[in-house]
């Protein structure tokens, strides 16, 4: 039964669809990619896809929330790192924002197509990251006040406000603004004068 159980995770079928949709998008776009050729890629019928997910759509903003969890379980990660100061963490949080986002672009070179699809109808799901974001950063902040560090009397508020500050980081379609270097120092500007307003004042 176990043997079974694992073989039977081995061939997910919606995870076989949507790596082959992401391959697909990141190849041609969105806006070109059909149904019939996502289900190609994956080895199915084009009925049988729709067993699974009712249209394109459903199937890119399934795209979407598996990367945006897996850059949150990412974030985590890094942000909780034993030893850290506060200031660490914010560090480590918007360095890693930027490498996702230019990895992201170099990867996927027709992702603004996705983007503005699940902008414009699937706003919940970027709400629902920005919410986790501020979550993330609301934690630092807090931290930062435990210890002494910081001095923040509106935490929230601030982690929100942080987040706007940092979107140009956030959004791959940004990445060909600049080079990488520019953005590194753009990034480590941001990150210095954050830290300094966030600082407790003796």
């Amino acid at each position: 039964m176990k043997n079974t159980s694992l073989q039977l995770e081995k061939v997910n079928p919606t995870d076989t669809i949507l790596k082959a949709a992401v391959n697909r998008f990141s190849e041609y776009g969105y806006n070109k990619t059909t149904m019939i050729e996502i289900a190609k890629d994956a080895g199915m019928s084009a009925a049988n896809i729709y067993r699974y997910y009712k249209n394109k759509e459903e199937i890119a903003a399934a795209c979407a929330k598996g990367c945006f969890c897996e850059r949150l379980d990412i974030l985590k990660s890094v942000i909780r790192g034993a030893n850290l100061s506060a200031a660490e963490k914010l560090e480590k949080y918007v360095l890693t924002t930027l490498q996702r986002s230019q990895d992201m672009f170099i990867e996927n070179r027709k992702i603004d197509e996705l983007v503005m699809e699940i902008t414009k109808n699937r706003s919940d799901l970027v709400h629902d990251k920005i919410n986790n974001e501020n979550a993330l950063l609301a934690e630092i902040i807090a931290y930062g006040n435990q210890i002494g560090e910081f001095d923040v009397d509106n935490v929230i508020e601030s982690a929100a406000t942080i987040n706007s500050m940092i979107i140009l980081f956030d959004v791959p379609i940004f990445m060909s603004l600049f080079t990488k270097e520019e953005f590194e120092k753009k990034a480590h500007a941001v990150i210095k004068l954050l830290v300094t307003g966030l600082t407790k004042k003796d």
